[in-house]
């Protein structure tokens, strides 16, 4: 099955952060469009579309930890030029922080009233139970009623996990469902149980040992856009369990240019090589500039640092 690909070209970036997000959506909305186009029917035919970003934890979107907004929101403006459907952007509170607080600090309340959609805290909703068979085992799913309800575009970022695999479009979904199974099966039952019609991954901005400019886009069949994700990542599919059991030994994907313009195109290997290796640091590992930004706002409030960046 096919991926569609294109570039994003913003000659002002050069490799780093562009805070405007105005601009930012400025310069999304042509590539946007390109990788949306292929995949229109099928959006235009629904009533309801659920836009699942990563959006787990308030990351800048600078670190590529997280979906840029400017990316879901220029798929919603697109959205509302295609069709009247209801469209929303979804995440769920967890035992760490509220879904309002990481999508406030995100911006994401600006971006839905700016393209008129709406912002749903997937933990308060109704479930339903569903039943996928992984690995000729039955995993039971408790599924957000509007997954199941609405056509979901997932949108990650282009990221590993802790463990290393590449996070992409079913880890996310896995992420918003409950199970009493482990993260990986849950992840392939979950992506069973809401057949996104879509993932859109969003490498403008990767993780990959550290932050990178990718300035790129993917849209297609969530299991294949997550074989890519994993390839520039460079990790082996046979060695995730999550692609290892959605794909088999044999994973079958194309890559297609999104748009007739031959500056849409994107070097794979190209790319590949400019992402630097790397894994997540370990929950533990605080990065220096956090313990500087601590140590000042310490010194200004008078608060006292914490005992573990002190050993730092």
């Amino acid at each position: 099955m096919s991926v569609h690909v294109t570039g994003v070209d913003d000659p002002d970036r050069h490799g780093g952060w562009t805070p405007d997000v105005d601009r930012r959506l400025a310069t999304l909305e042509s590539p946007v469009r390109a990788v949306l186009e292929p995949y229109v029917s099928s959006l235009t035919a629904a009533d309801r579309i659920t836009l699942v970003p990563d959006a787990h934890y308030p990351f800048h979107p600078s670190s590529g930890m997280v979906t840029d907004p400017a990316v879901v929101g220029s798929i919603a403006g697109q959205l509302g030029i295609w069709t009247d459907a209801d469209v929303a952007i979804a995440g769920a509170s967890d035992e760490r922080i509220a879904f309002d607080r990481t999508a406030a600090y995100l911006d994401y309340p600006a971006i839905a009233d700016r393209f008129d959609v709406d912002l749903v805290d997937l933990a308060d909703g109704g479930r339903r139970n569903i039943i996928a068979t992984v690995d000729d085992e039955q995993v039971s799913v408790s599924v957000p009623d509007q997954l199941v309800e609405s056509t979901v575009v997932v949108v990650p970022t282009l990221r590993p996990t802790e463990a290393g695999p590449v996070a992409g479009g079913s880890r996310a979904l896995g992420r918003l469902v409950s199970s009493v199974a482990d993260a990986d099966p849950t992840a392939v039952a979950a992506t069973q149980a809401i057949e996104p019609t879509l993932s859109v991954l969003d490498a403008t901005t990767v993780y990959s040992g550290e932050p990178a400019a990718a300035d790129a886009l993917f849209a297609g069949p969530t299991p294949q856009v997550d074989a890519i994700g994993s390839s520039l990542l460079e990790r082996p599919i046979e060695e995730d369990p999550v692609l290892r059991q959605i794909h088999g030994d044999e994973p079958s994907v194309s890559l297609e240019r999104a748009a007739d313009d031959p500056e849409s195109d994107v070097d794979l290997t190209a790319l590949r090589r400019r992402l630097p290796e790397g894994e997540l640091p370990p929950r533990d590992d605080t990065h220096p500039a956090v313990t500087t930004a601590f140590r000042l706002y310490a010194a200004v409030a008078g608060d006292a640092v914490p005992p573990q960046l002190e050993q730092r």
